[in-house]
């Protein structure tokens, strides 16, 4: 194996998985010493690849777009235009504009062949109804979910009554005809959804629930399911 295909192998390995990789695992699936990859690491940190660790410890890749794009199978190039044509529909402003920038950027550092491919797709998404576009920010919503913090806002909900909320922001979900929040509520002191569109107010507090989050969102997702095959049980008895 010549170094410069090693060197793209060992990249596709560090993308692999959340990391950290050991040298010892890569240089065994690669079949390279440990040293070998500690030198392979330290080529591709000065191509430009933001690789995070050190030797004893494990490496994890951070960034590599400093280095040349990864190649996709048309199936693949297909997929990512579906999927980014899917959320100028149904994303907020910003996550729209986020998804046309990200196609543009696309298309320019493809081959010829492939960005024709991309300007002229033939699978397209269309919807007859776009989602309520939200009532609030919600850049800043996600944003509170990543950092882990509380947010407080206003709510309405389906009969009219309005509440003063303080919740945990686990996930936003992009359904057929709204938009909504998965959080742990403190008011309820349970996991509830809130439709984007029925919030008012959004306030982002300093009070931080990390690392929670992650582990409370797969509670949250596996409560939910029970709860609709317990419906879904009822319904049928």
């Amino acid at each position: 194996m010549s170094r410069t295909h090693r060197l793209f192998q060992l990249m596709q390995a560090l993308r692999l998985g959340p990391g950290p990789h050991t040298a010892a695992e890569l240089g065994r699936d690669l079949g390279v010493s440990a040293r070998s990859i500690h030198r392979d690491i330290a080529t591709l940190r000065e191509m430009g690849a933001v690789i995070d660790g050190e030797a004893g410890y494990g490496f994890t890749l951070i960034e590599d777009n400093a280095l040349p794009p990864m190649g996709f199978r048309d199936t693949e190039l297909e997929a990512l235009v579906l999927g980014l044509r899917e959320v100028e529909l149904i994303g907020d402003p910003e996550l729209a504009t986020a998804a046309s920038e990200a196609l543009r950027k696309l298309q320019a550092r493809l081959p010829p062949r492939q960005a024709h491919r991309l300007r002229h797709a033939v699978l397209a998404p269309y919807r007859f109804d776009r989602p309520v576009p939200p009532a609030i920010p919600a850049q800043d919503l996600r944003q509170a979910a990543w950092d882990e913090v509380e947010v407080r806002f206003g709510y309405t909900d389906g009969h009219g009554a309005v509440t003063e909320r303080q919740v945990k922001p686990l996930s936003v979900v992009y359904f057929d005809r709204s938009t909504v929040l998965i959080a742990w509520c403190g008011l309820r002191d349970a996991v509830r959804v809130f439709r984007l569109d029925r919030m008012r107010g959004l306030e982002v507090t300093d009070q931080s629930f990390r690392p929670h989050r992650v582990p409370m969102l797969r509670d949250a997702l596996e409560q939910m399911r029970e709860e609709r095959q317990a419906a879904a049980r009822t319904c049928k008895d």
